[in-house]
């Protein structure tokens, strides 16, 4: 079994390090999810029977990704590592299928943005009439929903940046896990 050589020996502890990087992404990401879904002012927000679900899924998205991430990263490590082209490519197959899901969750969430504000909006609408007291003022309802939309304006930035940063990271490691695959079955073919 041939071993690369050169300038490939430098990729293969690029894509290693690349891969604990991903890894720490990885954590990131779930950690961003789990902080998203168990966050104290979140779940107050949309704590009740009739809360809207499709925040959640969002959530959901992330925290599943992440955990895929984390696992995959470390599959990438050993592949790199023990220089094989199935783990290699493997690893490349599950990079793309986590970056076109991590795509579709963010065009998911930007596009649905206004609605899932709408659907918080209206969910607290609905509490407030449902439990009125009637020395309240309606005024104090239009200042919940200004800050709800606040609220999921400003964790929505946080959620973007750490999407943009993870797929530049992930879309390098595609390119590497390619460039030492492809070296590796150039390596044996000589042998």
């Amino acid at each position: 079994m041939g071993k690369v050589e050169g300038g490939m020996k430098c990729v293969k502890y690029l894509l290693f390090v690349f891969n604990f990087i991903f890894w720490l992404m990885g954590s990131f990401v779930l950690a961003v999810g789990l902080w998203l879904r168990f966050d104290p002012e979140t779940v107050s927000l949309l704590n009740g029977d009739k809360a809207p679900d499709t925040y959640f899924i969002g959530v959901y998205i992330l925290i599943g990704a992440g955990s895929l991430v984390m696992l995959v990263g470390f599959f990438g490590c050993c592949g790199a590592v023990r220089e094989s082209q199935c783990l290699l490519g493997s690893f490349f197959a599950c990079l793309l299928i986590i970056f076109g899901a991590e795509v579709a969750a963010g065009v998911f969430g930007f596009l649905n943005k206004d609605k899932i504000i709408e659907d918080v909006q209206n969910f607290y609408a609905t509490t407030y009439n449902e439990n009125n007291n009637s020395t309240l003022i309606i005024s104090y309802q239009k200042d919940c929903e200004t800050a709800i939309k606040d609220f999921f304006n400003s964790k929505l930035y946080i959620i973007g940046y750490v999407g943009i940063g993870i797929a530049g990271v992930m879309i390098i490691g595609m390119i590497f896990s390619m460039v030492l695959c492809c070296a590796v079955r150039n390596s044996r073919e000589v042998i």
